[in-house]
């Protein structure tokens, strides 16, 4: 029998809104171009393809991982003994954050939380390796294929497309999603026991699918536009590129080390990679606009990493901070 004190309140309370809030702003790198991409398909569809690849991701792993949902990537980061009010905090920044646009790092805002000033620092360096990496693997790859593939599908882009590639949409949608859902995991299930049971299992995966129908729902919401606004993100070609491109890049960093790792910044990185690689060769737009929308969704990230700083600083000294408050009110 499941006590019912503050702590399990504030627990669960946790969990929905982080689930809620990492569907929102994180699960739109994997899942954005597919929305973009099958926009005359009904939403019980697109729910129906990504729910299943999602159910049989965790199921699989939560089989052969002894019911740890994470992966290991919670690892060297202990369950809290007591949640509090303030945990709650964390998703609801980012949740109000995502409502702006901002494509805010939620391993930094969340599992920086319950983490040591050791493991956040990796984080952050792993972080900012990953973007430095996809950028630079975008930016040699796409430099290649601009000529020979990308201006092709820019030229034909209102043709019908052939049934071979939107079948490898579908599919390279599903090999992201599986990737993302593998690196992001630690983000999804901190706030629950590093070990669940079946019964965890089945209402966690089924609060999951409820927000995925929402995101379905809404087809992105205001973090869709980095991908609207990025060249021909809504051809199925173009796209199954860069999925397959982001995914290979997410499980090599599976096989560094089980820190947990911001998959925004390398989603971010994939996407300027690309388009530095296709103005260069193409010259599809002005060199003003290309860097302008590169610039603007850098500096939203960075804004994103500031507050979730700020955010779990003031969170992890709240106590001290407010005895210093009271201190200097009595003088």
């Amino acid at each position: 029998m499941i006590e019912i004190t503050s702590s399990f309140i504030f627990m669960i309370i946790g969990f929905l809104l982080s689930l809620y809030a990492c569907v929102s702003n994180d699960a739109i790198q994997t899942l954005g171009t597919f929305l973009n991409t099958t926009k005359n398909r009904p939403v019980w569809q697109i729910w129906l393809y990504v729910g299943l690849v999602m159910v049989l991701t965790f199921s699989i792993g939560w089989y052969i991982n002894d019911g740890d949902m994470a992966f290991g990537r919670l690892d060297r980061i202990p369950h809290a003994q007591t949640f509090y009010w303030w945990h709650v905090l964390p998703p609801l920044v980012l949740l109000y954050l995502t409502k702006k646009g901002i494509p805010v790092a939620t391993a930094f805002l969340i599992v920086s939380v319950f983490s040591s000033s050791t493991v956040v620092g990796l984080m952050v360096a792993k972080s900012f390796i990953g973007y430095v990496m996809a950028l630079i693997c975008s930016l040699v790859l796409y430099f290649f294929i601009a000529r020979r593939v990308e201006k092709i599908f820019l030229y034909m882009k209102n043709k019908p497309i052939s049934t071979p590639w939107i079948v490898a949409k579908w599919l390279s949608t599903a090999f992201l999603w599986s990737a993302w859902l593998l690196q992001d995991g630690a983000v999804l299930f901190i706030y629950l026991p590093r070990k669940l049971t079946l019964a965890q299992l089945v209402l966690s995966l089924s609060a999951f699918l409820v927000l995925l129908y929402l995101l379905c729902y809404k087809r992105g919401g205001e973090i869709q536009n980095i991908v609207k606004l990025k060249t021909n993100t809504q051809d199925p070609r173009s796209a199954t590129i860069i999925d397959c491109v982001y995914a290979m890049i997410l499980i090599y960093f599976q096989t560094v080390n089980n820190i947990p790792m911001s998959t925004t910044w390398v989603f971010l990185g994939v996407l300027a990679g690309r388009e530095i690689a296709l103005y260069n060769r193409l010259r599809f737009i002005t060199e003003k606009k290309v860097y302008k929308h590169l610039i603007k969704d850098l500096t939203k990230a960075i804004i994103g990493l500031v507050v979730s700083i700020i955010v779990v600083f003031i969170l992890n000294n709240h106590r001290q901070i407010i005895d210093i408050l009271i201190h200097y009110i009595s003088l």
